[in-house]
């Protein structure tokens, strides 16, 4: 079997750095690289595009909401014409960038704000997919399983890979653990390790509550941001290898 392990990259800007990306990108197979609105410049964005073509990691766009400020993690009153331009815009600096570089886009990631406000609108979710489609039709869109964004791409037409968060907790119902609540970012490394091999050997996670809730994924998502991401992505990756499966970017992973 072969899996995904992807990870936000390229999240800094100018001098400032959110994690050693060169590192990072040694280890994960996929690279959700940030586009300038919450963070990243032009720059950094070509950095990733060379070390990811290097390294053969599966080169994404991570677009987000224009704050950096807030990092895009701060929702934003944005019309739904707003939303689609800015994504389109997004996605079409990172390919300029990486066909000089003489590779493509493999896939699309929403980040933090952005991606909660396409994911809880229906109307919102179809116009965005359909903007990304006409922009490439073979785009894989980063998702977790049974969500608005994943049912938009089936309906759009876009082929889609669902994502496990070996980083963040979630309850009964599937969703995240709102950032600064106790427990809702692991970093321990017996908890991510026990997480990763559950979801691999059983298909299931532990939510808050201690039920064991099925998971359908073939991508494992690392946030850069969290503290100590380098080291987790190592224990991510050791886990899939010692449970005999394979590592490979998300266009594999979805051909196999």
């Amino acid at each position: 079997m072969k899996i995904d392990v992807n990870a936000d990259m390229g999240e800094g800007f100018g001098a400032w750095r959110m994690c050693d990306d060169e590192a990072l990108m040694q280890v994960v197979s996929s690279a959700n690289i940030a586009c300038g609105f919450h963070a990243g410049d032009p720059a950094m964005m070509t950095q990733m595009v060379r070390l990811a073509k290097v390294r053969g990691v599966g080169i994404g766009a991570h677009p987000g909401l224009p704050d950096k400020q807030g990092f895009g993690r701060r929702e934003m009153a944005f019309s739904a014409e707003e939303i689609c331009q800015q994504v389109v815009y997004q996605i079409g600096a990172i390919t300029a960038i990486a066909r000089n570089e003489g590779v493509r886009v493999s896939h699309v990631s929403f980040h933090a704000a952005m991606g909660n406000m396409i994911n809880r609108d229906e109307a919102l979710a179809l116009l965005v997919l359909q903007a990304i489609y006409r922009l490439d039709p073979t785009l894989i869109i980063f998702c977790q399983a049974d969500t608005i964004i994943e049912r938009a791409a089936i309906k759009t037409g876009l082929p889609s890979l669902t994502l496990f968060l070996a980083d963040r907790a979630c309850d009964a119902a599937g969703r995240l653990v709102p950032r600064g609540k106790p427990g809702a970012v692991i970093k321990e490394e017996g908890a991510v390790r026990g997480r990763v091999r559950q979801f691999l050997q059983e298909g299931t996670v532990t939510t808050v509550e201690g039920y064991h809730l099925p998971v359908r994924a073939r991508s494992i998502l690392i946030h850069s941001d969290t503290p100590g991401s380098l080291a987790l992505a190592k224990i991510v990756r050791s886990e899939i290898e010692a449970c005999g499966a394979v590592v490979a970017p998300a266009a594999e992973v979805l051909a196999q």
